[in-house]
């Protein structure tokens, strides 16, 4: 059922995959202040099934980013689309919230980006992560002092399986798709920006990999500006279900986020204790950081504050993915200035 509440924040869908439908049943039922008015697809067929379910337009995604009944635009296709819908979106005035990455060409961000801002219109890259309570209570440890001065971080990433082939043809790689999510968790635990990075990988679970260039196994040292590090381990297959874990290591102490299990039940006999097995896909983990991220777009729009994830948020972490690849390849550091043409 929508919230049909008036001055409700209307926003339309443009992409109708496993993403787009998640962020169209969530502005649909779950966000107080805003209301979903139409989805758009390339593949009507896809767009009309989700728009359908949900008592709302289907539409192309043109015709959703002219429409009227539409005030921002929840960009939840392709990545290689992104940068089009973008620039069409801040043309019409219409808020921004984009699925991340904005672009695997860092120019093409920049372009995008400089549109939303050219336009005056609020932008929000979706790191949904930051909106998980755990993880948020780690940040938290840091900007109160809690942890004293930062001196290490750690984050553990690992998927419960490989994606096909063909998607990580396309996904730019480990570094552009997935590590990306913890390179923006770096630098939001930290509270300090990355100047440096070294990464070794490796193929230790899909040769089809080696083909592409690409790896499945990665461990990423950081360097931050403040001078302290992060160590990031990645694997594309976890055979125990989906595990992610944050840690920062200050002067004071130290702050963490661990895996919930999928239940709280426990069980003790002679034999030993088991208890449940981790979620194994991330829209079990994440959920409530996807319904967190859409409340926190809505309420900074609504007061008229920046965006809680905004346009460096969107262009920082692609750029520690870039760096990371040239590292990669080179088996050496890499500054991140030295990928950061626009900055240079």
């Amino acid at each position: 059922m929508l919230h049909n509440n008036a001055g409700a924040l209307r926003v339309g869908v443009v992409g109708a995959g496993r993403i787009g439908r998640l962020h169209a049943e969530i502005l649909a039922s779950q966000v107080q202040g805003a209301t979903l008015t139409a989805v758009a697809d390339v593949r009507p067929e896809l767009a009309e099934e989700i728009a359908s379910s949900l008592g709302v337009p289907s539409m192309t995604p043109s015709a959703l980013i002219a429409s009227s009944d539409v005030d921002a635009v929840a960009i939840c296709s392709s990545t290689d689309s992104h940068v089009d819908l973008i620039l069409e979106a801040s043309a019409a005035g219409k808020a921004i919230f984009c699925e991340k990455p904005i672009s695997l060409d860092l120019a093409q961000v920049d372009k995008a980006l400089g549109a939303a801002e050219g336009a005056g219109i609020a932008f929000m890259i979706g790191f949904n992560r930051r909106f998980d309570a755990a993880h948020e209570a780690v940040r938290n440890a840091v900007v109160s002092g809690e942890v004293g001065e930062v001196q290490l971080a750690r984050i553990t990433s690992r998927d419960p399986a490989p994606p096909p082939i063909e998607y990580s043809k396309v996904s730019g790689g480990i570094f552009l798709d997935m590590t990306i999510h913890d390179f923006d968790m770096a630098r939001y635990v930290t509270g300090s920006e990355v100047v440096e990075v070294y990464a070794q990988g490796a193929v230790r679970i899909d040769p089809a990999l080696a083909e592409i260039g690409d790896v499945d196994t990665a461990v990423i040292n950081l360097v931050h500006e403040n001078g302290c590090f992060t160590v990031i381990d990645n694997s594309r297959q976890a055979v125990y279900g989906y595990d992610q874990r944050v840690e920062v290591f200050g002067s004071k102490g130290l702050a963490a986020s661990d895996n919930p299990l999928a239940t709280t039940s426990t069980v003790r006999t002679a034999d030993g204790t088991r208890q449940p097995a981790l979620p194994y896909f991330f829209l079990e983990r994440y959920h409530f950081s996807y319904v967190n991220e859409w409340r926190a777009f809505v309420e900074a729009l609504s007061q008229g504050r920046p965006m809680p994830v905004g346009p460096e948020d969107a262009r920082a972490p692609l750029v520690i993915g870039l760096a990371a690849g040239l590292s990669l390849r080179e088996h050496r550091p890499v500054a991140v200035a030295e990928v950061d043409v626009a900055r240079l």
